[in-house]
């Protein structure tokens, strides 16, 4: 007799890097007899993957354990474990102010769960120093809707930011050999995903610790050859961005024409107490050669506001650069003084209201840039990926264009049209708000011409502003 299933709830929090080592969790406690539930209630082991990269998401972690810890009375769980970055910078700390965790695994351990929970007796704690990064032939399961997914091309850094705890947590770059990356690049595609994200704590570093030093171009090259619709970067850090990088997003079709590129300020002399290694006139001339030779080109980038030593001036100047950069995507942090970085230890404090009244301004700025830029798209053609009924109504299909990246930017809202979740189709758009889009679907493919999957596993086709059937339970928001 087979044995049945074992019963798993998972929690994901923080960055997508982060959620690539769930998945490597899952695959790994799938080939174990695990099976995901999607109630804590019902999981008899429950695992929680945190996040440690401000003090509020230090919180979050802390206050998601506890909540969870309650199922060990009043639910099914017999066995909580406590993976990720919260664990590598506070493990002695966790261990003894969480009696309820039965496990505590640091960021380069997480790929031993299934040893973990197989043993009779296993450790409490297994925080070794960062050193691992996952491979194509470790088991992995694709979190994301089966049309998109993110692909960890690197872990570690080797730049030392004076705001970021990451390298302290993740240890030095580590980087995958092309060939690897590409396989499972293969692996996801011939599971019917049409999307990669590339992600790394820094993409641009990409290779420089490998034997031969490739670089992030070659690597490029060499994905364009998989079958799949858009290969999105993210996290390219700016200290090196080639030329042969940018003829590459230029040329090659399947290179979305979407750059995440963190600036972090426009102020020198905010930019060098950051440890950033450039100053604002290096930036501003990388930003004009992209968007000159890539046209159409999506940039979002990051900025914060409030590091210790940020004056008004040095504010003024980040405002100008905001309204002059114009950028498509703008994400803005607080700062946030975290222990053990060189930022820590920097005179200057900048109050929180003050931190939090410059977060406003500049976000108030970027949403009127935002809204100008999505009016323009009004009456225009783009293409968009469908990813099912939106959580908004019933009665409206949502996707992404080429320059909407999955969780972090705007989106298209579809009322008129029939469509597929991951199909692509042409559509009009007909209206603009502060970051999404409303549409029409004018083109879209034959679906005698579809790759069906077994009857059951397709999800049913949804009409904006026409409910067809009831969409399955895996096209709820996420």
């Amino acid at each position: 007799m087979p044995h049945s299933p074992k019963p798993l709830y998972m929690m994901t929090l923080g960055c997508p890097k982060n959620r690539v080592d769930s998945e490597v969790m899952l695959g790994t406690l799938n080939q174990r007899g695990y099976a995901l539930v999607d109630k804590p209630e019902d999981a008899e082991v429950i695992v929680v993957n945190t996040c440690a990269f401000l003090k509020a998401a230090e919180q979050e972690s802390v206050d998601n354990i506890l909540e969870l810890a309650e199922y060990k009375k009043t639910g099914r769980c017999n066995t909580l474990v406590v993976t990720g970055c919260l664990v590598q910078r506070h493990g002695e700390g966790l261990s003894k102010e969480l009696p309820e965790v039965d496990h505590f695994l640091g960021t380069s351990a997480y790929v031993q769960i299934g040893d973990l929970l197989a043993a009779e007796a296993s450790p409490r704690q297994v925080i070794p120093d960062p050193d691992y990064i996952h491979t194509a032939a470790v088991p992995k399961v694709n979190s994301m809707p089966g049309y998109t997914a993110y692909l960890k091309i690197s872990e570690g850094c080797d730049n030392k930011c004076a705001f970021c705890i990451i390298p302290k947590l993740r240890g030095l770059q580590r980087s995958r050999p092309i060939a690897d990356i590409v396989a499972e690049a293969r692996q996801l595609a011939d599971a019917g995903v049409r999307e990669l994200n590339l992600v790394a704590q820094d993409l641009t570093a990409y290779g420089h610790d490998l034997p031969g030093k490739p670089k992030l171009h070659e690597l490029l090259r060499e994905l364009a050859t998989v079958d799949v619709k858009w290969i999105r970067l993210h996290y390219a850090y700016p200290r090196v961005f080639t030329d042969e990088l940018i003829e590459v997003m230029a040329t090659e079709p399947k290179i979305a024409r979407y750059l995440d590129m963190p600036l972090q300020h426009a102020s020198d002399k905010l930019l060098k107490s950051m440890k950033r290694g450039r100053d604002s006139t290096f930036l501003k001339k990388l930003l004009e050669k992209l968007r000159t030779r890539v046209p159409n080109l999506t940039f979002r980038t990051s900025l914060i506001v409030g590091l210790p030593g940020e004056t008004e001036e040095d504010f003024e100047l980040l405002k100008d650069f905001v309204k002059t950069l114009r950028f498509e995507r703008l994400g803005v942090f607080q700062y946030s003084d975290e222990p053990g970085t060189a930022a820590y230890e920097m005179e200057g404090k900048v109050p929180q209201k003050t931190i939090e009244r410059r977060w406003r301004e500049v976000m108030a700025i970027q949403k009127r840039i935002s809204r100008e830029q999505n009016k323009r798209l009004v009456g225009k053609r783009l293409e968009v990926l469908v990813e099912g009924v939106s959580p908004e109504s019933e009665h409206l299909l949502v996707g992404r264009h080429e320059g909407q990246a999955p969780d972090i930017d705007g989106q298209v809202f579809i009322n008129e049209g029939l469509a597929y979740p991951g199909e692509l189709v042409v559509v009009e758009v007909t209206q603009a708000h502060d970051y999404d889009l409303v549409a029409k679907v004018v083109e879209r493919p034959d679906p005698r011409a579809k790759k069906h999957a077994a009857r059951g596993s397709v999800p049913a086709a949804v009409r904006g502003g026409e409910k067809i059937v009831t969409p399955p339970t895996w096209l709820a928001p996420r």
